[in-house]
C-alpha cells in the first residue's frame, strides 16, 4: 500500500517533471519494484523519496521533513543517524564487514549472541541468524519439524496458528499466516494448518488450548505473536491468555514458537512482549528492531532442549541443513550489539512507557470529538486507530494517511486502520504533534 492519495493526470498526457521529487519518482519507477505496491499506480500516489534523515525525521529530495511516525515500517527504534550506532558501523568496517558463518565464526556475531542470550526469554538460547523476519519464521518452522524427526518421532508435522496472523511472506510463513495481503493467489503452495481464532475473539485462548489438547500428537509447534497481532490492524490480547496457551503447550509437550519480529525490542513497553506474559518459548523469532533499523538482520532463537536435538555425528542427518549467505553478518552484528547497550544507557523502555501513556491520553481525547473513530487498540507504542466509514469504498485509512503526510507526519494505513508506531525515543512534543496532525487529517477527510 502507498501512503499518499493519487493525484490526477489527464488521460494520455505525460506528467511534467517540475521538481527533483518528480525526477526521482520517474527514475525509481523505471528500475525499482516496490514490495506490497501496485507499480502501475506508484508514480501517481505521491511517494516520499527519502534522501537523508536526522533524529526522528526523514528528509526528502526536495528538503521536506517528515516525522517518522511508523518507525520506517516498525524497524527504527532509536532514530536515524544515531551517533553511537554510526560509530559502531564505522569501527566494524575497519575490521571486517562480512565473513561466512557456515562452519566458521566471527567475533562480532559471537559477541552479539552473548549479549542477547541473557536478554531473550528463552532457556539457554542458541541463535541462528538470518536477514529478515520471514526468514526467521521459516527457520523456526523447519527447526520445529526436524526437532521431532531427529528423535525418531513421526507424525508431528502440523502447526497451530491463529486467525489474523501474519508471519511474513515466504511460503512457510504465509502458510501459518492467515491470508490477506494478496496471498490468496499462492493458496496452492500453502500447507494447511490448524487455526484458532485471532485476538479479536475474546475466546481465542480457550479454543487454542482445546485444539492443543486434542491435536498434541500431531503438532510440531504452536505459532503466535505475543500480545499484538500487528499486521491485521493491531489486534490486542492480555498477557494471561498468552500464558495459558504457553502452559497448554508445556503440558502437552508441544513446541511454542513466539514470533516477536514486530513486538520485540521495546515496542510493547518491555524488551520483548513475552516478558509481560511470563512465558519462555521453545523457539523465538526476532528481527525488525534488532539493529535499530540500520541493517537487515534477524534471528531464530532456540532453547537448549531444541538445540540439543540436533547434536550428532558430523555430516549426519541430525544436522540442520539450513543457512543463508549473509547469516550473522558482522557489520549488522556490531551495530545490533551497540543498539542493545543503548537501551540501558538511554533508558529507552521508561520513555516508551511514558510516551505510550501520553499517546493513549491524547488519542482518547481525539476519539471523544471524532465519531469517525471506531476503536483504538494500543500496547505500548504499537497503536491502531480504526476508522468507521459509513459506507465501503471511502478509503478513509489511505486518505487520512495521505493528509498526514502532507502535514509532515509519515503514517501508513492497514485498510481503514491508521497505524501509529512512533520511534521509541520520541519526545513529548513529537507525540503531541502526531496526535494533532492525525486529528487534522481526520477533520479533512471525515469532517469534524
Amino acid at each position: 500500500m502507498n501512503d499518499a492519495e493519487p493525484t490526477s493526470t489527464p488521460a494520455g498526457s505525460r506528467p511534467t517533471l517540475t521538481s527533483r521529487h518528480d525526477q526521482w519518482v520517474a527514475r525509481d519507477a523505471a528500475v525499482v519494484w516496490h514490495g506490497f505496491t501496485q507499480m502501475a499506480a506508484y508514480a501517481d500516489n505521491a511517494p516520499v523519496i527519502v534522501e537523508a534523515a536526522e533524529g526522528r525525521e526523514l528528509i526528502d529530495v526536495d528538503g521536506r521533513r517528515y516525522l517518522d511516525a511508523i518507525s520506517s515500517l516498525w524497524v527504527t527504534t532509536l532514530g536515524h543517524r544515531v551517533p553511537e550506532l554510526d560509530r559502531a558501523a564505522r569501527d566494524q568496517l575497519d575490521r571486517v564487514a562480512h565473513s561466512t558463518l557456515l562452519g566458521n565464526g566471527n567475533v562480532a556475531t559471537i559477541e552479539l549472541a552473548e549479549a542477547l542470550a541473557p536478554r531473550v526469554p528463552v532457556s539457554e538460547p542458541h541463535f541462528l541468524f538470518a536477514s529478515d523476519g520471514a526468514a526467521a519464521v521459516e527457520q523456526a518452522l523447519k527447526i520445529a519439524f526436524q526437532f521431532w524427526t531427529n528423535q525418531g518421532i513421526t507424525g508431528r508435522t502440523r502447526y497451530l496458528a491463529l486467525g489474523g496472523a501474519y508471519h511474513g511472506d515466504t511460503i512457510g510463513s504465509i502458510s501459518v499466516g492467515a491470508g490477506g495481503f494478496g496471498t490468496d493467489v499462492f493458496d496452492p503452495l500453502r500447507f494447511p494448518v490448524l487455526r484458532a481464532p485471532g485476538y479479536d475473539d475474546p475466546g481465542w485462548a480457550d479454543t487454542a488450548v482445546s485444539l492443543i489438547a486434542g491435536h498434541a500428537h500431531e503438532l510440531a509447534a504452536v505459532v503466535i505473536e505475543p500480545l499484538v497481532q500487528g499486521a491485521v490492524g493491531m489486534w490486542i490480547t492480555d498477557p494471561q491468555s498468552v500464558e495459558r496457551v504457553a502452559e497448554a503447550c508445556r503440558e502437552q509437550d508441544v513446541l511454542l514458537i513466539a514470533d516477536e519480529v514486530a513486538t520485540g525490542f521495546g515496542r510493547t513497553g518491555t524488551l520483548f512482549a513475552s516478558d509481560q506474559c511470563a512465558i519462555r518459548p521453545d523457539i523465538m523469532c526476532i528481527g525488525k528492531g534488532l539493529t535499530g533499523g540500520y541493517l537487515a538482520m534477524a534471528a531464530t532463537v532456540a532453547s537448549r532442549r531444541v538445540h540439543q536435538a540436533f547434536l550428532g555425528p558430523d555430516l549426519s542427518e541430525m544436522t540442520l541443513y539450513h543457512g543463508h549467505s549473509f547469516s550473522g553478518n558482522a557489520l549488522a552484528a556490531a551495530v545490533a550489539r551497540r543498539h542493545l547497550q543503548l537501551f540501558d544507557e538511554l533508558e529507552v523502555l521508561p520513555n516508551v512507557r511514558a510516551r505510550a501513556a501520553q499517546l493513549a491520553a491524547g488519542l482518547a481525547t481525539l476519539a471523544e470529538r471524532h465519531p469517525a473513530i471506531g476503536a483504538i487498540r494500543q500496547r505500548g507504542l504499537m497503536v491502531g486507530v480504526e476508522m468507521d466509514p459509513p459506507t465501503d469504498g471511502l478509503r478513509w485509512g489511505r486518505r487520512i494517511c495521505a493528509a498526514a503526510v502532507r502535514r509532515g507526519v509519515l503514517l501508513r494505513p492497514l485498510g481503514d486502520v491508521v497505524v501509529l508506531m512512533p520511534i521509541l525515543t520520541s519526545t513529548p512534543e513529537e507525540i503531541d504533534r502526531i496526535v494533532g496532525v492525525l486529528g487534522e487529517a481526520i477533520d479533512e477527510v471525515c469532517g469534524p
